[in-house]
């Protein structure tokens, strides 16, 4: 690879809303918002790669990091030579990868991170309730467990604190989380307009 794709990583807890602000940042025009979640359901399940993402999805395991990385780079090759993403032109948004400080490190030459914004919700007790709350919309009873949700909450910051250690604090933007999607959005795009525009030239191009 001869250069780096210039990115942003949006981290949040459980529940912070991390997958919609993504989605949101993704729809303006110069970032392209990629999830691992959208990489895995674009697979072929009768691939052998599809086979063996379900061999681990139905054990209920985590995808091995070398695996994992792998299918990510295939998917970039893929989307560029799509025309679904120019590294020249976009800010690529990254959500779920690298979910560790292992895959950090071997994503050092796939990935310029510009900054991390990580989202943040100081008072547990109303993310708490909007998790209940979205897991009985969903009809997902058991996301709905205050025992499971705390025990996520515990896995994301095991795996979390390492990898913005690993990047260094000065990367790190935090953006309040408790809002309206739009005012959150607001405080995402006071951090991420002016790195796009510094780092792409075309940025004041329509």
């Amino acid at each position: 690879m001869s250069a780096r794709y210039r990115s942003l990583l949006i981290f949040g807890a459980p529940g912070v809303g991390k997958g919609t602000q993504g989605k949101l940042l993704g729809c303006i025009p110069g970032f392209l918002h990629l999830s691992t979640g959208d990489i895995f359901r674009s697979l072929d399940m009768n691939s052998e790669t599809g086979r063996v993402f379900r061999e681990y999805s139905s054990r209920g395991e985590l995808v091995p990091d070398d695996f994992t990385i792998r299918l990510w780079r295939e998917h970039m090759r893929k989307m560029i030579d799509a025309g679904r993403y120019n590294p020249q032109r976009q800010l690529l948004v990254l959500d779920g990868i690298p979910r560790n400080a292992s895959q950090a490190a071997s994503m050092i030459g796939d990935i310029e991170v510009l900054q991390i914004l990580h989202l943040v919700a100081g008072d547990e007790d109303v993310l708490l309730k909007r998790m209940q709350r979205r897991a009985e919309q969903q009809n997902r009873h058991d996301d709905a467990d205050e025992g499971v949700i705390r025990h996520r909450w515990d896995v994301y910051n095991r795996e979390t604190v390492p990898v913005l250690e690993h990047y260094g604090r000065a990367c790190c933007a935090q953006i309040n989380a408790i809002g309206t999607p739009g005012r959150v959005l607001m405080h995402i795009l006071e951090a991420a307009v002016p790195l796009h525009e510094k780092h792409f030239s075309n940025a004041l191009e329509h």
